[in-house]
C-alpha cells in the first residue's frame, strides 16, 4: 500500500457506495419498464431518441456511436435488431461512401412516442419525484461536475444540457 494513496473519508465511502448502487439499479429500472412496454432496452431507446432528434432525423453511424457512449461493433449489433424490427434504416452516406447513416424510420418514432410516457413515469417514479425542487438542482449540479471529468469533450448529448428558466426539467431522457 503506498503512503500517498488518498484514502476514502467515511463521508466520501458512504457516498460513492450509494453512487455505485444507483448506477446498478437505474439501467434494470428504466430497461425493465421500456421491454414491457415497447420491447426496447434503455440503450436502443436512446439511440432512437438520438436519431429522432438529429437534423433530418439521420446521424452517422460513428456520431451515433460517440453519442450513446457505445463501440461502433455494439452499435452496429444494436442497429442491425432496430433495422430488422424497421425501426431504423441504415444505407451509405451520400458524402462519404465509407461511412455509414442511420435514419430513425416512421414506425421507430411512433414506437418512441408511444414509449416515450411511460418512460417518463418510470424516471419520476424512480428518480425525479423523490426530490425536492433543491434536491434536483444540486443532482443536476453534481452531475454536470462529475460529467465535467468524465466526458470533457461533451461527446454525450448529457453533457451539454442546460436547465430551463427555473429548476423544472422538461423532459427526460
Amino acid at each position: 500500500m503506498s503512503a500517498d494513496t488518498r484514502w476514502l473519508s467515511t463521508e466520501e465511502s458512504a457516498a460513492w457506495v450509494r453512487l455505485v448502487a444507483l448506477a446498478e439499479l437505474l439501467p434494470g429500472a428504466l430497461d425493465a419498464q421500456l421491454q414491457r412496454d415497447a420491447g426496447l432496452t434503455h440503450f436502443e431507446y436512446v439511440a432512437l431518441m438520438s436519431l429522432a432528434e438529429a437534423p433530418e432525423r439521420t446521424m452517422r453511424m460513428t456520431e451515433l456511436a460517440s453519442r450513446t457512449n457505445a463501440t461502433l461493433p455494439r452499435l452496429s449489433h444494436v442497429a442491425r435488431r432496430l433495422e430488422e424490427r424497421g425501426l431504423i434504416r441504415r444505407f451509405p452516406c451520400p458524402t462519404d461512401r465509407r461511412a455509414t447513416n442511420a435514419t430513425i424510420t416512421e414506425a421507430g418514432l411512433q414506437l418512441i412516442a408511444d414509449a416515450a410516457p411511460g418512460h417518463v413515469e418510470t424516471v419520476r417514479a424512480s428518480v425525479l419525484d423523490a426530490l425536492t425542487p433543491e434536491q434536483l438542482e444540486q443532482l443536476y449540479a453534481i452531475a454536470g461536475a462529475v460529467l465535467a471529468r468524465l466526458d470533457p469533450d461533451e461527446r454525450l448529448a448529457a453533457t451539454s444540457c442546460q436547465f430551463s428558466e427555473g429548476p423544472t426539467l422538461a423532459r427526460a431522457g
